[in-house]
């Protein structure tokens, strides 16, 4: 049975954090995650939710306070052995249900056209694409946005 956990602190030596970042860097092929230290460290607000098979980390969702009353739903993955099984949409409930429950108003995503599921999913949840730019490598990112 999954098992789902939420922090608002980082444990960057516990074995949750490490277990996350490897399977971050494994699903968008990082040589370091060392982003997600370095940006959670700047935000005074975020919220870690992992979701856990037998001890392992098999998917997680990750996001912060971009504004008083925004969320910014920052990153997000699935072992690709746990895809089709709503661990993604589970993640995804539990942070709207926490955002909801810290009196946020809206989640904000950016997504890529290649990275289609996660699209699918996000307008599946609710979400609507309110805008589009070309980010600093050329490739066009979809700005999505869901009203709690």
């Amino acid at each position: 049975m999954m098992e789902y956990k939420a922090f608002t602190n980082l444990e960057v030596e516990s074995d949750w954090y490490q277990s996350m970042c490897s399977l971050h860097s494994t699903i968008f092929k990082l040589k370091s995650p060392d982003s997600i230290k370095e940006e959670l460290y700047v935000r005074p607000i975020f919220l870690v939710l992992i979701a856990l098979d037998n001890e392992h980390v098999v998917g997680y969702k990750i996001g912060y306070q971009d504004r008083r009353t925004r969320f910014y739903s920052w990153l997000g993955g699935v072992n690709s052995e746990y895809r089709g099984q709503g661990i993604a949409s589970e993640l995804m409930r539990r942070q709207h249900v926490w955002c909801e429950s810290q009196g946020y108003d809206v989640v904000r995503t950016q997504t890529k056209n290649k990275w289609r599921s996660m699209l699918i999913l996000n307008l599946r949840h609710g979400f609507d694409v309110v805008g589009t730019y070309t980010d600093e490598k050329g490739e066009p990112k979809i700005i999505l946005e869901k009203r709690l």
